[in-house]
């Protein structure tokens, strides 16, 4: 089982430029502290398999004022090409977890994390656990009957539709929660 120190350690070898980033965060105050910190959360995501650039998009957004930056901004904010953001955004978009808003009298639009809890929202309308299920299940019925092989695979499908069952009240939980938070 891997521990945070574990994880950090990872994390700065995947990814030197946010170790960097977050050592220098750490000795700056500011905007360069929160730089920081969401870099290395950026890349905590990406070690748990969000892709890199997404995660760190993400991030930047999230830890905006106001919760939307221009391409250009991301790529300034994040010391990446034009064509990095572009992609990185075009995922959070398929995802779901943001939009792009049109600025009226300018070509840069922004993009910006959804107003109604972007979280809830992308998790509530997502398929995701189900299709996994339903994949898992066709891999199963390729292996061979009674095959531990088999059984793995049919429990992992078990797994992602016993998620899905749950998703709901976990999310209304969540809701909950945050209405009852000061």
């Amino acid at each position: 089982m891997s521990t945070d120190a574990d994880l950090a350690a990872r994390v700065s070898a995947a990814f030197p430029a946010a170790a960097a980033a977050a050592a220098a965060g750490d000795a700056a105050a500011g905007g360069g502290a929160t730089a920081a910190a969401a870099e290395r959360t950026a890349a905590a995501f990406a070690a748990a398999g969000f892709p890199k650039m997404p995660a760190r998009a993400l991030l930047a957004l999230v830890s905006s004022e106001q919760g939307s930056l221009t391409a250009a901004e991301l790529a300034e904010r994040l010391g990446a090409s034009a064509a990095a953001v572009s992609g990185a955004v075009r995922y959070l978009q398929t995802v779901g977890f943001v939009h792009r808003v049109s600025q009226p009298g300018s070509r840069r639009d922004l993009y910006a994390l959804h107003r109604d809890e972007w979280y809830v929202v992308s998790m509530r309308n997502s398929p995701v656990y189900e299709k996994l299920a339903a994949l898992t299940d066709a891999t199963a019925e390729t292996l061979p009957e009674g095959s531990d092989a088999r059984a793995r695979v049919a429990d992992m499908a078990r797994f992602y539709r016993f998620l899905n069952s749950r998703m709901p009240a976990l999310l209304d939980d969540w809701e909950r929660e945050r209405e009852a938070a000061p």
